[in-house]
Formats: structure tokens, sequence, C-alpha cells
């Protein structure tokens, strides 16, 4: 048996794949975007499950109103506001597939390239340990600033972790489900999936995709506090690759 988790068997009525957006005082974005995705995926059989992150906007309504037009969207919401890796993990622990994709909430992230990395995770030659797809932006529409202190970030996290990753705020990614219940939760989690499915043993492929201008509600980051954020984070990335062991695969008699 290989040092990897077979993918959970789904229940005969799962869906292929579960769409998942944490979704934090985003009306205006919210409707629009699930409509984009259950566009993108006329044909296939999927669900689009929303995170609200206890949103004192009308996210909800909005959502809850849409549900009428979108039979796959389902909508959960947290009691108390707890941060997109928390709301990212809710969707996960609700997807009712084995294969998720993750995007932004924001509506910056466009939902015509999941399907290209979600074909490229479940493709017929994929590697056996292939656990994620991640998305690349490609033609960024932020500030200067704001691009900037990505790509300094991003290039610090690289050389750190050694993770591969050119890009790891892209919240476009497809993966597996068991694979990710297999990581250590910790909040900004979100920022160093490809690292820590990595540490697990697993493979971590990239493909380009495209970035769009938010039209509605404000960022919730701020430059400086996500710098901060990351560099402590890091650290304990950097301790935990530190103590991981892999066994090679293991056997039963």
């Amino acid at each position: 048996m290989t040092d990897t988790v077979a993918i959970t068997r789904p229940a005969p009525d799962a869906p292929d794949l579960s769409v998942i957006a944490p979704m934090h005082n985003e009306a205006g974005n919210a409707a629009r975007l699930a409509r984009e995705i259950a566009e993108v995926l006329a044909g296939r059989n999927f669900e689009i499950v929303f995170v609200n992150d206890a949103s004192t906007d009308s996210t909800l309504e909005e959502l809850v109103a849409a549900k009428a037009d979108i039979p796959q969207l389902r909508v959960v919401s947290h009691r108390r506001n707890a941060g997109q890796s928390r709301a990212v993990r809710t969707g996960v622990l609700a997807a009712r597939s084995a294969v998720v994709c993750t995007l932004d909430g924001d509506g910056q992230n466009p939902p015509e390239f999941i399907p290209t990395l979600v074909d490229a995770l479940t493709r017929e030659d994929a590697p056996a340990a292939l656990a994620m797809v991640a998305g690349r932006r490609v033609g960024r529409q932020d500030s200067a600033a704001k691009k900037f202190a990505s790509r300094f970030g991003n290039g610090v996290r690289k050389a750190l972790l050694n993770d591969d990753a050119d890009d790891t705020g892209c919240g476009l990614k497809a993966f597996r489900r068991d694979a990710y219940l297999l990581l250590p939760f910790f909040d900004h989690q979100h920022r160093f999936l490809p690292a820590l499915i990595k540490r697990e043993g697993f493979i971590v492929e990239f493909r380009d995709v495209g970035h769009r201008a938010r039209t509605a509600g404000q960022s919730k980051y701020t430059n400086l506090g996500r710098l901060f954020a990351s560099l402590s984070d890091m650290l304990g990335i950097m301790w935990l690759n530190s103590r991981a062991r892999q066994p090679g695969g293991w056997d039963e008699s």
C-alpha cells in the first residue's frame, strides 16, 4: 500500500465535485458568483457550498434568495466570524464530494478556470500521489502595492518552505478532500496549503489561471497585516516540516 490515502468512496448520490467559497460581507458578489459557477459547470454533477462567515451585510439573504434559481447551491453559516481558513475548512467538512475546488468569495477568481484545475487533478494519467492542482494568477488586477507585497511574500515563503508555489494567495485550488483533512489546522492555514500537502507526501501541481478586479465590497486584508501574520505562520510551518517523517508506505500482514 502506498503512503497516500485513497480517495473516500462517495455515497451513490454524491456529486463529482464540491465547489467551496468562503464569504464575509460579499453582498453584490455572492449571488453573481454562484450563478457564474453554475453556468460554467452546467452538464457536470456538482454542488456549490458557500460558507457565510457571520456576515453583517446582506450576503446571507442574497445567497438564500439565489437558491431558488441554483438547486446545486448550499449555504452554510458560521454563528461567529472565524476567518477565511476556518470557512474553507467548514466548507470541506460539509462537502459531499471526494474532489473539492475552492475559490475566493470576492469574485476575483474567474470560475471559468475551475474545470482547468479539476480536470488536471482527476485526469487518468495523473500521478497516484497527486492531491492538489493550485492556480497561479496571470495578469493580476490588484494595486501595484498589493502585487509587490504578494511577490515579496511569495518569494520569501517559497525560499523558506520549498513548496514550489509561486502564488499561494490564489484562492483557486482543486484538491482531494481526504488529503486536506489530514492537514493540521490553524488560522491562516489557507495560505500554506501546497506546503502542508507536500509535507504529507503528496504531489502538488500548478496551472495558470486568470484574475479580475473586485466589483463590489472591500478587501478584508491589509498588506502589513498579511505580512506579519505570514511571518509567524511560516516559522510554525518550518517547525512542522522539521518534524515530518515519512514511512515510505505501509503494509498489512
